[in-house]
């Protein structure tokens, strides 16, 4: 394990720059429909067809190429459940966009979260990722009801093989696209911990969320 601690935090550090450069999601417009502008993962909420966090999630990495924790080739997320709000869906993979920012799952798949590759594996030491729309220009969307999400609220992800992970929910906080708290949210932890990012709060000249919701969760 410790041979292992250098090349963590030197993709940790990655991931803190682009997220740094990219902190303005603008993703969440009627007229766009698969990514945002990157900033700080982000989900859409309302009027649009992409997410948006400060503009769009914008990836803690440092390289066009997201870059996954995976030890011994474990498979990645498949599905997410939160029981309490009756949340259930399959994971897609998110990279980064030509522009440095997280990709956010396309406007017509807005009941389907998405894994960011270029976090950490669910399971492995670090901050795992997902990210899911509030609303789309379809309609209602997957994490539509994650701001009613409460501390001590189960988040079960299971992997390719089947194996099921249990996460606590330790807590949530809504955020300024303009001041994502980006080393909170993408900086390393000793364990395995979770965070779920949408959209939130009222809607700019563009029609884009001014807000991030941010889930914060630990391997139970």
């Amino acid at each position: 394990m410790p041979s292992r601690t250098p090349h963590r935090f030197r993709r940790t550090a990655a991931l803190l720059t682009a997220a740094a450069a990219c902190l303005a999601l603008a993703g969440c417009s009627s007229s766009e429909s698969s990514s945002a502008t990157p900033a700080t993962p982000s989900a859409s909420s309302g009027r649009d067809g992409a997410a948006s966090g400060p503009s769009e999630p914008a990836g803690p990495a440092g390289s066009a190429r997201p870059s996954r924790t995976r030890e011994a080739d474990r498979p990645g997320p498949v599905h997410v459940s939160i029981p309490s709000i009756g949340v259930r869906s399959t994971l897609m993979e998110l990279g980064l966009n030509a522009d440095g920012t997280v990709e956010v799952p396309p406007a017509e798949k807005g009941m389907t979260a998405g894994w960011y590759t270029g976090g950490s594996l669910p399971g492995t030491p670090g901050p795992a990722v997902l990210i899911g729309h509030n609303d789309t220009r379809f309609g209602r969307a997957v994490f539509h009801d994650l701001k009613d999400i409460r501390e001590g609220a189960e988040v079960l992800v299971r992997d390719g093989a089947g194996t099921t992970l249990r996460f606590t929910v330790t807590g949530k906080e809504t955020v300024s696209k303009k001041a994502f708290p980006t080393r909170r949210v993408y900086g390393p932890t000793k364990g395995s911990t979770l965070r779920l990012i949408t959209c939130d709060g009222e809607f700019d000249a563009e029609g884009h969320p001014v807000d991030n919701l941010i889930v914060y969760g630990a391997l139970a």
